[in-house]
């Protein structure tokens, strides 16, 4: 008896761990979480860092919960990883610290209308998602200014958000234009646009759609205009920390899944139904066949969990940015590819 307990007792170990169900949902078999996956699924949570300060994007309502597209980001990861998408902190990190951030691991995802370029991709230690929101950088001018043109901005002083691509994006097109200006520069995003508010400077920059919504914050929105000349294009993305490939997968592919359910036509309305859909394509996208999810730690459903919970690309869209908000941004280049837009998903197979 005592040569043979060893085997027994690895029999059992195997049993338990065969019947074990994770914090992800995957049963028997399944690979044990690694890296920053094992951190949250270990933590019972997301830890996600927004802006919390930009209407549409990521803003904390009165009732002190967060909406908005980057929002709608971390909720989809954390329905995919915990079948909750409430099961998310957010952080709210201002533009200087958010890198920070996510080197240190104090924020597992940054989801804050952040700009991929090619220096924050190779130097900074990150590494971004698909593209969320495609933007471009703006100037807004009080409408009884007169200021129709950059040329007209010609010795006036424009606030600025330090530690953003817009504080260098201006002076390049300033500086190609040969128009002399007087920079007036801010750490914190309030103090940025209330100083702008309070006429101390002509002009305010930032990415189009972060004008459109700080001016539905401002006492008289409609005294307001955005400049038609953009003066760069601004791909917002996601990003984690670089390094930890099924972490980013995980990310990348759960981005992926809010286009692609809007180009199969699957919603949070209809994704029951579709789980049962003849077409193969749907049957894999959603779980009903083969193990796309098992690759990334996850269970094969993850696309029905994040669709149920919180919608396609395209319903996020619609509830927090479409005509019915007050921010009323067509898709445009928001759109999929389908339908001129720039939005495009790999194929899941």
């Amino acid at each position: 008896m005592r040569s043979s307990s060893p085997f027994l007792v690895a029999l059992l170990v195997l049993s338990l761990t065969a019947c074990s169900d994770s914090p992800t949902g995957q049963g028997g078999g399944s690979t044990a979480p690694k890296g920053r996956l094992a951190t949250v699924v270990s933590r019972g949570k997301l830890v996600c860092g927004v802006s919390g300060e930009l209407p549409g994007f990521s803003f904390v309502g009165k009732d002190g919960k967060y909406s908005g597209l980057d929002v709608d980001v971390c909720r989809a990861i954390a329905a995919a990883v915990f079948n909750n998408a409430d099961a998310v902190e957010y952080r709210n990190l201002n533009a200087k610290e958010r890198f920070t951030a996510v080197q240190t691991g104090e924020v597992d995802i940054l989801s804050r209308n952040t700009t991929w370029t090619m220096s924050r991709d190779t130097s900074v230690g990150l590494e971004f998602a698909p593209v969320v929101f495609y933007d471009g950088q703006g100037i807004m001018v009080k409408k009884a200014s007169g200021i129709k043109t950059l040329a007209d901005l010609k010795g006036k002083s424009i606030c600025i958000q330090t530690g953003t691509t817009t504080e260098q994006n201006l002076t390049d097109q300033m500086r190609k234009r040969s128009i002399p200006y007087t920079p007036v520069v801010f750490e914190d995003v309030n103090t940025t646009f209330g100083t702008y508010a309070e006429g101390r400077c002509e002009g305010v920059t930032a990415d189009r759609s972060q004008l459109v919504s700080r001016r539905t914050t401002l006492p008289k929105p409609a005294d307001h205009v955005i400049l038609e000349e953009p003066l760069s294009e601004e791909p917002l993305a996601p990003a984690v920390a670089d390094g930890d490939a099924a972490w980013s997968n995980l990310v990348r592919w759960t981005v992926f899944t809010l286009i692609k359910a809007e180009e199969l036509g699957v919603t949070s309305q209809n994704v029951t139904q579709q789980v049962n859909s003849p077409d193969p394509t749907v049957k894999r996208f959603l779980g009903s066949e083969g193990d796309l999810g098992k690759g990334m730690g996850v269970t094969n459903d993850f696309a029905v969990r994040i669709i149920q919970q919180g919608g396609n690309y395209g319903e996020i869209y619609d509830r927090n940015l479409g005509a019915k908000t007050k921010l009323n941004l067509p898709r445009g280049q928001n759109n999929l590819s389908t339908k001129g837009g720039l939005l495009l998903s790999p194929p899941f197979r």
